[in-house]
């Protein structure tokens, strides 16, 4: 077999492959004598048919299967012989295919980047550090109890935070429009669900009255026959509910999972789960961090084909998560391109900060986090349990343990600074940068 591969970019590589007329010809005859042993020919016993007729009949189709199967095998033995990695499956385009030849053919493929990760010291972290307070407690439970509001009859005017039973009309320049009415609505004031200027025309309204009111679309609604257009609603209000807040006794808590303890029992529970939170919190920021320098100090070029398949992974995950009656190939492939090169440069990058580093899951953080995540189960054992039981459950969190590692590995040498702050800024999402 003889090879050559030259170098068309920084990752792709054509490489020209020959194969050898003998090596072609032994194939296809070890395919003849396959055909012959089993080979049911009018006039001949099974087994006896003469080779002459063999070939006769089947060395076209032998010979395609061999040259398919030589050409599959020898791209992978010239490019384990060439030291070259494959980023996803070659074009093969056939130089020479003539019976009695030798077979020449040119693989064009991408390979993964060679390089070495680096620049530790240049990143800059800023870890957050706080407490769950007293005070955080509290609002916490406040949260939990508005969460759980319940709405009673109220003969009295409609105040913001109540809940309406509406049925409303509307138009524009006296022509109705699609979507702009409803019966039996249920709306809580205050709540935003409505463009701006419908709830608040509803405030102070009375059980049974009607009230015409009129509020203007967005300019950036949804709907462009609609934006920016003052609209005439006319509402019903057939009923008024207060909001009313659950007492903080046993039936409220055995809502949460809390029998026992009372009070302070199932502070005690909040603010277990509070703490969870914030741990979380915190190590998410710190990576995304991490993850965000790696890639600044870590530029590199990365092959189509990795980005390619990278989009269609990200279609499908689209199309599960939103459902409706697209196919994944119907999504632009645009909208995810930046997203995937992202997570195809931090996977390699990622991994080679792994090999240079000589990095494995650890056993003792690999069970210290599926003990952390049973943990917020009522049966945390039996939750271990599982997650030991099953393989794939097990490798996705060495997946995370391996990822956390590699984080602890750059926080050593990059420039790390602590900043004390509140439950609240701690827990709060990171906002995304606003597009220019």
């Amino acid at each position: 077999m003889q090879v050559s591969v030259e170098s068309t970019s920084a990752l792709e590589r054509r490489m020209t492959v020959g194969v050898s007329v003998e090596r072609i010809e032994t194939e296809v005859n070890k395919r003849l004598q396959q055909t012959a042993r089993r080979a049911k020919v009018p006039g001949f016993r099974p087994g006896k048919v003469p080779m002459s007729v063999i070939r006769q009949r089947y060395e076209d189709a032998a010979r395609q299967e061999a040259l398919g199967d030589l050409i599959q095998s020898t791209f992978y033995e010239a490019v384990v012989e060439q030291k070259l990695n494959p980023a996803g499956a070659p074009a093969v385009e056939p130089k020479s295919f003539e019976k009695g030849k030798d077979l020449e053919y040119v693989a064009t493929f991408e390979v993964f980047p060679e390089f070495t990760v680096g620049g530790f010291e240049s990143i800059a972290i800023e870890r957050l550090q706080a407490d769950v307070a007293d005070a955080d407690v509290d609002n916490m439970l406040e949260i939990l109890r508005k969460q759980n509001t319940r709405f009673e009859a109220a003969e009295r005017a409609a105040e913001n935070g109540d809940q309406l039973n509406i049925d409303f009309v509307g138009k524009i320049d006296g022509e109705a429009f699609a979507g702009g009415s409803a019966k039996g609505t249920q709306l809580v004031l205050g709540s935003g669900r409505m463009i701006p200027g419908f709830e608040d025309a509803l405030v102070g309204a009375q059980a049974g009255e009607e009230r015409v009111i009129n509020p203007t679309f967005p300019t950036d609604y949804q709907n462009l026959d609609l934006a920016g257009k003052t609209a005439e609603f006319t509402v019903t209000v057939n009923s008024i509910a207060a909001p009313q807040l659950p007492e903080l006794n046993d039936d409220f808590f055995a809502l949460f999972g809390v029998k026992e303890g009372g009070l302070e029992g199932f502070r005690a529970e909040v603010r277990k789960n509070m703490e969870r939170e914030l741990r979380q919190a915190i190590k998410s920021k710190v990576k995304n961090q991490v993850m965000d320098g790696l890639l600044a100090a870590n530029p590199i070029e990365v092959p189509k084909a990795l980005i390619s398949n990278e989009v269609n992974r990200l279609r499908v995950q689209a199309v599960q998560q939103f459902g409706g009656n697209l196919k994944p190939e119907q999504l632009p492939a645009e909208l995810f391109e930046e997203q995937a090169k992202r997570r195809v440069v931090l996977g390699l990058v990622v991994a080679e900060v792994v090999k240079q580093c000589e990095l494995k899951p650890d056993d003792a953080r690999v069970r210290e986090m599926i003990q952390e995540m049973a943990s917020a189960y009522q049966e945390p054992e039996q939750v271990v349990a599982w997650y030991y039981k099953n393989d794939q459950q097990m490798n996705e969190v060495r997946s995370v343990v391996l990822e956390e590692q590699v984080v602890d590995t750059v926080l050593q040498k990059a420039n790390v600074t602590d900043k004390a702050v509140s439950y609240e800024e701690a827990v709060k999402p990171v906002e995304a940068p606003q597009a220019a």
